[in-house]
């Protein structure tokens, strides 16, 4: 005897796409229609567990799995790049996602829900293995291209490229497109693009195109009470498969999985049986007698598999906006939740809320404006043939009556609604790991909200509290969680008791602090652990820019062996540029250090020692430098006079010394030349006198013009505005212009403007007055009177013409 066939009669299969405000009122009205005993919805199974916290949720959300075995230090070594990065997926969910009405229905109504698509153990460890054979090619191709190099071709041989798009997977994809193929004029053969764009198919199919448009047309704007959509769509899904042929690849394994949980859901004893899925899947799973059993077993055999673990996330419409890269994602998140969550009048509130909008910038919208955009709106699609207002309806009536034809206005308003930026919250029993308990924890402590937008954040650090923020932030930033990133500071404000930031927290960052609890369960204990991970193996200057990293971050627990590799780098590096990088934030960290309550004393010795060093190897390190090193070496020199004046005592007046010697060498590079006479002189070490000798030995007319305008570019280099006060040094250089050949002149021209173009604007002009007043002498008023040198004898046939014209004028007169 035959096995007994399943008893299909109670099976009804949702066909959707995955966020749609019409989809989610379809798949709601259905379910109540239906009263199923058992809803099956298209996502991992590993998440069945946290079904029950979908009360408590509020969207967007997202479903978050990753690998339950994350390496640990050493172990992140060889190829773990790729593994970290495809050892994680999300599964998101808006309000008006049908997925998520399914959830909600089922778990209101105790009915029996869980998620039937292919397990997360198998998506993850496909995509680790395709990261890594991608990793294996890339480098294989490196080793290609360095061969060809070696050989003198251009040929190489290339393997498959790609880019996995590590970060968010669209667990519930609607079409076979990774399994497509082209023809050999590179085109997409027809059942290729059936399979990558069954929308698209349709909606020709329709009169439409645009495939968008087709199904807010007919799916996503149905009114209330009209008949389900589901058997229709399925039998279309049917028709356009049929001309794709067999579905093959990944999505074959998800739909055989699919049905295999479906069986076993039949074989319970449920009579009445939901399934929510994407629609290009529904006829796969509507006709279960039509898949052999033994088939889809066998293609489920040898699946790779790893060890996952499954959370909610809070998620925000920014990442389901296509434009993000969301491969399921909505062009505008925001008119789908207007729809969803306001299904009566959507066009009159769509405009009243743009105009309460503009009014908040101040402009001027009437409740008429508002009439007329509705009556607009509605208008267009009627002549367009559509059966409500779209968004593009909308957007053309606020563009033309709310904005009176600004467009530029009206784009502001419309990509602010469109997006309509939102972030969902998830409950404190929802899993985590430990160190997202901690930071939920020290968040509320110090009220610090995350929110999904740009805002910016000034810190006095004398004050305790703001003080605890800078240290999270800094904290955070070790473990690479960019909740924070620093910025200048408003009003130019400088000083090392205040910080600003500009904060935006991102989903992603839930998916960083997983991967950071392998350093710790705390936010403390981890970022004293990576940074003393980061100290092994580190160069002088990363050691250097650590130590001032761990103050900032308030982590005296990894202080002690980061200056302890500190000092032996420090004294066995002979690299002066090394030392010289090294030493601005090791002096930044001694000074900030007494603003923190941090003993600097030692942190003080080691940047002297460097300081010294630095001005002992300061003159061999500039000899036959050409003039890119030049410019490099000047910032050098820049950064280690900021860092010495900062430290003070006897180590900056070594290196004022160390200038001093720098300063008087023949050979030095004119730029370099030109930038520490301005130091010296600057700092009061060099007389006028002095100065204006070597300036006139720069530009004496047997030296290279070349080398005399990279002197003068060092010298003007930051400020210009000594050649306003002092109208010798400002008449040298103009007396060497002058006295350049026109070849010459036009040779240097390129280099002077590019030094006097780096001043601004009233800097330029008041260098531009100080040369008009070159040879000019004050006048009985007060004022200047300009000597003008003049040829008697070439003016005065001028003089009698002018004077002939004169007298003349006068016997008329």
């Amino acid at each position: 005897m035959g096995r007994p066939r399943l008893d299909t009669s109670g099976l009804h299969v949702l066909g959707v796409r995955h966020h749609g405000p019409g989809s989610a009122r379809a798949v709601r009205a259905a379910l109540e229609e239906i009263k199923p005993d058992a809803v099956l919805i298209e996502g991992p199974p590993e998440a069945d567990a946290l079904t029950s916290l979908v009360g408590e949720l509020e969207p967007p959300v997202a479903l978050l799995a990753y690998l339950a075995d994350t390496p640990r230090g050493d172990e992140a070594g060889e190829g773990s790049g790729a593994r970290t990065d495809a050892g994680w997926a999300f599964w998101p969910f808006a309000s008006f996602s049908p997925e998520w009405e399914a959830l909600r229905y089922a778990v209101a109504g105790d009915v029996p829900v869980r998620f039937c698509d292919l397990p997360a153990a198998h998506t993850l460890a496909e995509r680790i293995a395709e990261a890594e054979e991608r990793s294996r090619a890339g480098e294989e191709n490196a080793r290609a291209e360095q061969e060809d190099g070696r050989r003198g071709t251009g040929e190489r041989t290339g393997a498959g490229q790609g880019d996995a798009g590590a970060g968010s997977v669209d667990g519930a994809a609607a079409s076979g497109g990774p399994d497509a193929k082209e023809t050999e004029n590179g085109e997409v053969g027809e059942p290729e693009r059936v399979r990558l764009d069954p929308l698209g198919v349709l909606a020709e199919a329709a009169g439409y195109d645009d495939a968008e448009r087709w199904w807010d047309d007919v799916i996503e704007q149905r009114r209330d009470g009209e008949p389900s959509p589901f058997p229709a769509i399925a039998d279309a899904m049917a028709a356009v498969r049929a001309e794709s042929g067999p579905e093959r690849g990944r999505d074959a394994r998800r739909e055989a999985y699919m049905r295999q949980t479906l069986r076993a859901t039949l074989k319970e004893g449920h009579q009445r049986v939901a399934v929510v899925c994407g629609a290009w899947h529904a006829p796969a799973l509507r006709d279960l007698a039509d898949y052999s059993v033994k088939d889809d077993a066998s293609l489920l055999r040898g699946m790779p598999k790893v060890k996952v673990t499954a959370t909610w996330v809070p998620w925000t419409h920014g990442r389901l906006a296509a434009a993000s890269g969301y491969g399921a994602g909505v062009a505008a998140p925001g008119w789908y939740h207007h729809l969803f969550t306001a299904p009566d009048l959507p066009v009159h509130r769509w405009l009243t809320d743009a105009a309460r909008m503009l009014r908040d910038e101040g402009l001027s919208v009437s409740s008429s404006h508002v009439i007329e955009g509705v009556r607009l709106a509605e208008s267009l699609a009627v002549l367009r043939g559509r059966p409500l207002a779209g968004l593009d309806e909308v957007s053309e009536a606020l563009t033309a009556v709310l904005c009176e034809g600004e467009p530029t206005r009206a784009a502001l308003v419309h990509r602010r609604m469109a997006l309509g930026e939102r972030m969902g919250s998830v409950p404190p029993s929802t899993p985590m790991v430990p160190l997202q308990r901690d930071l939920i924890a020290i968040r509320k402590r110090l009220r610090l909200k995350a929110e999904p937008f740009d805002r910016d954040v000034d810190l006095d650090l004398r004050k305790d509290g703001q003080r605890e923020r800078s240290v999270l932030l800094h904290r955070l930033r070790l473990l690479g969680v960019e909740w924070g990133v620093p910025r200048s500071p408003e009003g130019g404000q400088k000083g090392t008791f205040r910080e600003s930031w500009r904060l935006r927290w991102d989903p992603d960052m839930d998916v960083a602090l997983i991967e950071a609890s392998r350093w710790g369960t705390t936010v403390a204990s981890a970022a004293t652990a990576r940074a003393a991970d980061l100290a092994e193996g580190a160069s002088l200057p990363a050691l250097t820019s650590l130590t001032e990293r761990c103050l900032f971050a308030d982590l005296g627990g990894a202080l002690p062996r980061v200056l302890s590799l500190l000092t032996d780098r420090a004294a066995t590096d002979s690299d002066v540029t090394h030392l010289m990088e090294a030493l601005p934030p090791l002096a930044r960290s001694a000074r900030y250090g007494d603003v923190r309550g941090t003993d600097g004393a030692h942190l003080r010795t080691v940047a002297e020692q460097i300081l010294r060093r630095v001005c002992v190897g300061l003159v061999p390190a500039v000899h036959g430098l050409d003039d890119d090193a030049a410019a490099r070496f000047v910032k050098l020199i820049d950064a280690t006079h900021t860092a010495a004046t900062l430290l003070g005592g006897e180590g900056a007046r070594a290196w004022t010394a160390a200038l001093v010697t720098l300063a008087g060498r023949d050979t030095l590079p004119g730029r370099i030349a030109g930038r520490v006479n301005r130091m010296l002189s600057d700092a009061g070490l060099l007389e006028a006198g002095e100065l204006r000798r070597r300036l006139g030995l720069a530009m004496s007319p047997g030296a290279e013009p070349s080398s005399a305008a990279a002197w003068l570019e060092g010298f003007l280099q930051g400020s210009g505005l000594i050649l306003v006060h002092d109208d010798h040094l400002l008449g040298l250089i103009d007396t060497w212009l002058l006295a350049l050949p026109e070849e010459r002149f036009t040779a240097v021209l390129p280099l002077l403007r590019r030094t006097f173009g780096a001043f601004d604007g009233p800097e330029r002009q008041e260098i531009g007055a100080a040369a008009l007043r070159l040879g000019s002498e004050p006048a009985a008023d007060g004022g200047v009177q300009v000597r003008v040198d003049v040829d008697t004898e070439r003016a005065a046939p001028a003089l009698a013409t002018a004077l002939a014209i004169l007298t003349d004028g006068r016997s008329r007169g």
